[in-house]
């Protein structure tokens, strides 16, 4: 049920169970999701809130004031939501969709509980001043303004040459990321590093490396990131674009520095490369540098940050062996899914497929595509294989 939620929407159900438990409820209610959102403190739901100069500590106490005091329930019981909380999620899921939202996070949760009239957190969140066109128009102006950090500043030749991935899935335009929450945990410490904060990313062609990266842009556009990420923005930088139509000596150095001082001057941006391994080489002829010596400097200096991809059959052949680009980056293997963790991962964007093909698929349907692909498809790996059986 909650395979589309953000990690701190999630949190904001785990603590709406735990605020009913408190509370002595035997369902969670509207207030109690409104107690979560506030215990979550943290997105664009707080940014609202703020905004709307409301003071969390004054609503957590009306609702306490509300509340028919029973004795507590163990934590350890599972507490149901109620009728009234189930339409809330489900106005949440409709708001995601009319945004054209992947994901369901703590701002469509707001929306849903002021979508619920007579529910006790609408009432309270009416007698506050807020109202749901308000707020509504507030979340998009707030994604808006996210979607267009740093981009005041001119990167002409960077535009050009690269696919803004924040800006993409702003837009809603990524498939969300299911299950690899280890992977994108440990790319996400890496890039918070003080020095060595380039991952890159080793696994077979078809693991989900491109698909972790555009899981980390849509982290950042939901403000699900450590604050050092929050305003970051993801370019994928298209070699085999720079290197186009360079026929002379010195063309590809000079198209290459000029984007590296774009990106200097940046600051916010973080580069995705894949197939890094083609910077080893890239550009050079004879007296000129390739891409990887251009790189270097800026790597080693920390003026820009970089994200590669690569094989490991490449990373051995090029990377390995020129031991001072190796050491500017950090290696994050990404292994192939087990049957099951594949099964999960169709779960999470079946959606996708389901609208654009006007089908549905059952669970039948996708444990057969993985079985079946694990088992007459030798050559390629899960989970790219199922998706396209």
């Amino acid at each position: 049920m909650f395979e589309r939620y953000t990690e701190r929407a999630r949190r904001v159900i785990f603590f709406a169970r735990y605020e009913a438990s408190q509370l002595g409820s035997n369902s969670i209610e509207t207030e109690h999701l409104l107690l979560g959102l506030i215990r979550e403190g943290k997105g664009l739901t707080s940014r609202i809130f703020s905004k709307s100069h409301l003071s969390m500590e004054s609503i957590r106490k009306e609702i306490e004031g509300r509340a028919l005091y029973r004795d507590k329930v163990s934590t350890s019981v599972d507490i149901p939501l109620s009728p009234e909380s189930k339409r809330v999620l489900s106005f949440a899921a409709e708001e995601a969709e009319r945004m054209l939202h992947n994901y369901i996070g703590t701002e469509h949760v707001l929306l849903g509980l002021m979508r619920e009239e007579k529910s006790v957190a609408n009432g309270i969140l009416s007698e506050k001043g807020m109202r749901l066109s308000a707020v509504r128009e507030e979340i998009v102006q707030l994604l808006n303004e996210k979607a267009n950090v740093g981009k005041a500043k001119e990167t002409p030749l960077l535009s050009e040459f690269s696919r803004d991935l924040t800006e993409a899935a702003a837009r809603g335009a990524l498939d969300p990321l299911a299950g690899r929450e280890e992977e994108l945990a440990r790319i996400i410490q890496v890039l918070c590093r003080r020095t060595r904060n380039n991952p890159v990313l080793i696994g077979e062609p078809g693991v989900g490396k491109t698909a972790l990266v555009e899981g980390l842009a849509n982290k950042i556009v939901q403000g699900d990131v450590p604050i050092y990420l929050a305003e970051k923005r993801i370019l994928a930088l298209d070699i085999s674009l720079i290197v186009a139509g360079t026929k002379y000596r010195g063309q590809f150095e000079e198209r290459l520095k000029t984007i590296m001082r774009e990106l200097t001057e940046s600051h916010n941006i973080i580069i995705f490369i894949d197939e890094l391994h083609t910077l080893v080489g890239a550009g050079s002829a004879e007296g000129s540098l390739d891409a990887a010596n251009i790189l270097k400097p800026a790597l080693s200096r920390g003026e820009i940050q970089c994200i590669g991809a690569t094989t490991p059959a490449e990373y051995r052949k090029y990377i390995e062996k020129d031991r001072s680009l190796e050491r500017r980056f950090q290696a994050v293997k990404v292994a192939s899914p087990t049957e099951e963790e594949t099964i999960q991962i169709l779960r999470g964007i079946k959606d996708r497929y389901e609208k654009f093909h006007h089908v549905s698929y059952r669970d039948e349907a996708l444990e057969a595509a993985v079985y079946q692909s694990s088992r007459y498809i030798t050559d390629r790996f899960l989970p790219d294989k199922a998706i396209d059986l």
